[in-house]
């Protein structure tokens, strides 16, 4: 069947408008998720000195 016969049957109502089943990507989102937060922690293990006075000195410069 051609994209165009599917076309035509959803808008006639003959199929679901929606016949993908986006399920599976929901482990892909976790992972991505659980390595981002890794990273932060990571980051903020070995940068947080710098992290600090880089905060201290924005501080100093707005008062």
């Amino acid at each position: 069947m051609t994209t165009l016969h599917l076309l035509a049957l959803t808008l006639v109502g003959a199929l679901p408008a929606r016949t993908r089943d986006d399920r599976g990507d929901v482990p892909g989102w976790v992972l991505v998720t659980v390595m981002s937060a890794g990273i932060v922690g990571v980051l903020t293990i070995v940068a947080q000195d710098e992290l600090s006075s880089l905060l201290r000195r924005a501080l100093r410069q707005v008062q």
